[in-house]
């Protein structure tokens, strides 16, 4: 393109969840939807997709109807067509072993139960055993809300029950299990609160008790291009107040799941029956239990 030919760029934001919900609508139209098919549930589902991502989405779904000899695109298909987008498709070959669905099953009704019963974080869409092309043994689904996501903005509760929410997996594996059995399973999850954690004390000054509201790393954390900007004595410090931040998330998270244990069990029976659970599922659960 020659220079001057566009010599101007707009540009253009995400859809918030009432533009999604219109972007669907409009991409719905040539299409035979059911009647169990919810456009708005779908749009609160799909935080941070683009127009055309959404158009994606149905185009998929109706595929997947075609391929199920269906003339109506149901609910079941746009979840199908959903979980592809995001984690990838089903491997129903890696759930051969019993014993390996129950770990999975104990690992993710860990972090299901945390998000639960954690007011401050993201609501459950569902929580699944079921292995994915994209390397996960399951997952449990969350769904942000349009607020949080559109500000970008995020409480120091919030980032402390995500912390707990992270921890859940590998804290329910050690009380079912043990902690000599504990697996590699969480390591993404350990990963994850390692690089919160970290940013709570250096980026977002959430040690004021300890350290001054200061940044002491810069966004991009500390590297050759980006020195360190604590002394040695602070650096102590830091790691010091990220140690606390991630054990007192870890004792609330323990604590949680051993006074909820039998929801914990149950979850986990249910997650190996069933495979999938969702919201509704969940939460009547949880009210019944906890």
């Amino acid at each position: 393109t020659r220079p001057g030919r566009f010599a101007r760029r707009v540009p253009v934001d995400l859809p918030d969840r009432a533009g999604r919900l219109a972007i669907l609508k409009v991409h719905a139209r040539d299409k035979p939807l059911g009647t169990d098919v919810e456009l708005a549930s779908v749009a609160a589902r799909t935080t941070g997709f683009s127009g055309a991502a959404l158009a994606n989405l149905l185009n998929e779904a109706a595929i997947v109807t075609a391929r199920r000899d269906k003339s109506e695109i149901t609910m079941a298909e746009v979840e199908y067509a959903l979980d592809r987008l995001t984690v990838g498709l089903e491997k129903r070959t890696g759930m051969a072993s019993d014993a390996r669905k129950k770990l999975v099953a104990v690992h993710e009704a860990g972090h299901a139960i945390l998000a639960a019963l954690t007011p401050s974080f993201d609501a459950v869409g569902k929580v699944t055993i079921v292995p994915r092309s994209g390397g996960a043994g399951g997952f449990t689904l969350f769904v942000p809300s349009d607020e949080r996501q559109d500000s970008g903005l995020y409480s120091r509760s919030y980032l402390e029950a995500q912390l707990q929410v992270a921890l859940g997996g590998r804290v329910a594996e050690e009380l079912v299990y043990g902690a000599d059995e504990i697996t590699t399973g969480a390591s993404s999850d350990l990963q994850r609160v390692a690089d919160v954690a970290r940013r709570m004390v250096t980026q977002w000054g959430f040690a004021a008790d300890t350290l001054s509201a200061t940044a002491w790393e810069s966004p991009m954390g500390t590297s050759f291009q980006s020195p360190k900007m604590a002394s040695e004595a602070t650096q102590q410090r830091i790691d010091a107040a990220v140690e606390a931040i991630v054990r007192g998330a870890y004792e609330r998270c323990k604590r949680t799941l051993t006074e909820n244990r039998a929801l914990l069990d149950r979850l986990a029976e249910l997650l190996v029956e069933q495979e999938t659970i969702g919201n509704d599922e969940l939460m009547e659960l949880v009210g019944a239990y906890a």
